[in-house]
């Protein structure tokens, strides 16, 4: 009896050792992929972000993209479970760790991208002649902290209501320009590629990028939901190794990324112009820096953007271990 057992025992161990081998050398894609679900924008800078999709079967994920009309509006979906990353404005993230939403801020993945643009017939040439003016922005942005910001500079008062030198009038991105384009607003703080088209098509003039304040050009941020970041801790892992590489190729390979933005994500209704002048104004990257997210916090407070009672700070949430590790990956690759 002790013999049989033996052997049965003998015989199934030799099974699992075969089904481990034969699991190993299988492909990845032969695997059953992760599964991440990714809340984006539509910008031509989210341009590198939404092509992790198609390279995402080389980390054995298979990333499922939601498109939001603005990064505020991605906080419910994360809250609701519905979201495992999301690209957005800084803003937008810090609003909603501010709000008791449980993520984590991983990475950055573009800078620039905003442009404060006035009706041609205007001629405004400069912040302070914005005084006694109407001026368009979408909540919860850089667009709306470096507009303040530039206000503030330049020692104008704005409001929401009638009475500061400034009347701000908040509305959806594609809404601003056809604002400025009915002559609802007199300028916009508006971002890529929706800056640039107002331009071309000749409703807009550029007034200024609005980086020379201690603000900078922005980044947006990637942010993981605390759960992915702790306890799927190898998918968290392949999934920013992906983005490296995403964001690489993109930088490597303009062409790539012209025609992946245009075709895919805008279907054509980017002209290449359009394109190359939106991104003129910004550019992809990598990286995200807690000086520049405790900046940010510090300004979105001064300016009462986000309406934060208990502003976080940027040491408590900000993780970048996963980068740096997924950096050395791609680069030993």
């Amino acid at each position: 009896m002790a013999t049989q057992t033996g052997i049965k025992a003998f015989l199934n161990t030799k099974v699992l050792a075969a089904a481990l081998t034969l699991a190993a050398q299988l492909p990845l894609a032969a695997q059953a992929a992760d599964l991440v679900r990714l809340g984006n924008l539509k910008f031509a800078h989210y341009g590198a972000v939404a092509y992790m999709k198609e390279i995402a079967p080389k980390y054995n994920l298979k990333i499922e993209e939601r498109t939001f009309a603005k990064g505020l509006d991605i906080v419910p979906a994360i809250i609701a479970g519905e979201i495992d990353v999301s690209a957005s404005a800084l803003e937008a993230a810090i609003t909603g760790r501010a709000s008791g939403v449980p993520v984590y801020l991983v990475g950055g993945f573009a800078k620039g991208g905003v442009r404060i643009v006035g009706r041609p017939e205007l001629n405004i040439r400069s912040i302070a002649e914005l005084k006694g003016k109407k001026v368009g922005v979408t909540r919860g942005g850089p667009q709306e902290i470096l507009l303040f910001a530039e206000l503030a500079k330049n020692k104008l008062s704005w409001s929401d209501k009638p009475g500061k030198d400034v009347l701000i009038l908040y509305m959806g991105y594609p809404d601003l320009n056809q604002a400025l384009l009915t002559k609802e607003i007199d300028a916009m703080s508006q971002s890529e590629p929706y800056s640039t088209q107002a331009i071309h098509k000749k409703y807009g003039s550029e007034i200024m990028k609005p980086y020379d304040t201690a603000l900078g050009e922005p980044i947006r941020a990637l942010v993981m939901s605390e759960k992915m970041y702790k306890e799927k801790r190898d998918v968290a892992e392949r999934f920013m190794q992906c983005f490296v590489a995403a964001t690489r190729m993109f930088i490597a390979d303009p062409k790539l990324a012209e025609k992946y933005v245009r075709e895919t994500m805008f279907k054509n209704q980017v002209s290449s112009e359009d394109y190359r002048d939106a991104m003129d104004n910004a550019s992809f990257t990598e990286d995200m820096t807690l000086s520049h997210v405790q900046l940010t916090t510090d300004y979105m407070v001064k300016y009462g953007v986000g309406r934060m009672s208990a502003p976080p700070a940027a040491k408590d949430w900000v993780k970048l271990d996963l980068l740096e590790a997924a950096k050395k990956a791609v680069s030993a690759k």
